[in-house]
């Protein structure tokens, strides 16, 4: 859901952190292709590397920004494997369909008047 969120440039205070996509406000799978793509460096942007500046690699300038959240999702073992699957040139669906029913979910939880299928 946190990828989603980040493309859908849905964050708390309206930061631009994690915004990894040049089309904010679409559902796609760029927030996994950028965090696992090898065509840019993540930068410590203060002291306590809790900001991070992602730069591109060839041309050294600022895409885009993250913070340690996430980083995790890049650095963590299975949220790596999951990332990849998801940044796959054929992950754009999967991704999708995950975060939809995620969001379904999360958003039923509460929803106790309804009838259970």
């Amino acid at each position: 859901m946190t990828g989603g969120l980040r493309v859908l440039d849905q964050n708390h205070d309206h930061s631009k952190h994690g915004v990894f996509t040049d089309r904010p406000g679409v559902l796609t799978n760029d927030f996994f292709r950028v965090l696992t793509s090898m065509d840019y460096e993540w930068v410590a942007n203060d002291a306590g590397e809790t900001t991070f500046k992602i730069n591109e690699r060839k041309s050294g300038k600022t895409k885009y920004t993250g913070t340690r959240c996430d980083m995790i999702f890049g650095s963590n073992a299975q949220l790596r494997a999951i990332a990849e699957v998801y940044a796959a040139d054929d992950g754009h669906e999967r991704m999708v369909k995950d975060f939809v029913a995620a969001w379904n979910k999360v958003m039923m939880l509460d929803r106790f008047e309804l009838a259970t299928a």
